[in-house]
């Protein structure tokens, strides 16, 4: 893997532990030679990743619509920034650039992001592990709402499986290169 591309959410979140395991993603993906795909922002979770990863001497690529460029919340200090049209040619864009994805505490927005690359993984417009990160039980409700699915018979349990998930940075990153390698021996 040479890129994973990060969701996560504009404002920092109520409590420092949210930053906290931005910082750790950060230095797991430096420390794994990653680079960061992510939304181009410079506020909350998503400011803080990428200016850690480039602080680390990691590679850092946003894409960003013109819109929120012209909001004044693009980073400017990134090794890429992309300027796209909208948020259908941002998503397009970040899933071309990226072997992999993860969603770290974010809104609705981060939701949407990890919700349309499972679904497209689902449905084989992709073929690239989608990760969760559960900072600090964030995400607990989410995968109980999911099993939940799977009881009622509205998600396979195959389809449940593509969702990968870990309280870890470094573990999550190794659990989607394994996937992504076990896909492209496949391929």
């Amino acid at each position: 893997m040479k890129t994973i591309c990060v969701y996560c959410g504009s404002a920092d979140g109520k409590l420092p532990h949210y930053t906290h395991m931005a910082r750790e993603l950060a230095a797991a993906l430096v420390d794994q030679n990653i680079g960061l795909v992510y939304g181009g922002g410079n506020v909350g979770l998503m400011g803080i990743l990428a200016n850690e990863v480039m602080r680390l001497g990691g590679e850092v690529t946003g894409v960003i619509p013109q819109l929120l460029m012209d909001l004044e919340v693009g980073h400017m200090a990134l090794t890429r920034l992309h300027i796209v049209k909208d948020m259908h040619e941002r998503k397009a864009l970040m899933n071309a650039l990226s072997d992999g994805f993860i969603a770290l505490p974010g809104g609705i927005g981060t939701l949407e992001e990890l919700f349309e690359m499972l679904t497209w993984r689902q449905l084989g417009y992709h073929s690239k592990p989608v990760g969760l990160l559960n900072a600090f039980g964030f995400y607990d409700l989410l995968l109980q709402f999911l099993n939940f699915q799977v009881d009622q018979e509205f998600l396979k349990p195959v389809h449940r499986t593509l969702l990968l998930q870990s309280d870890d940075p470094a573990e999550l990153i190794d659990q989607l290169k394994r996937q992504h390698q076990s896909i492209m021996e496949k391929q």
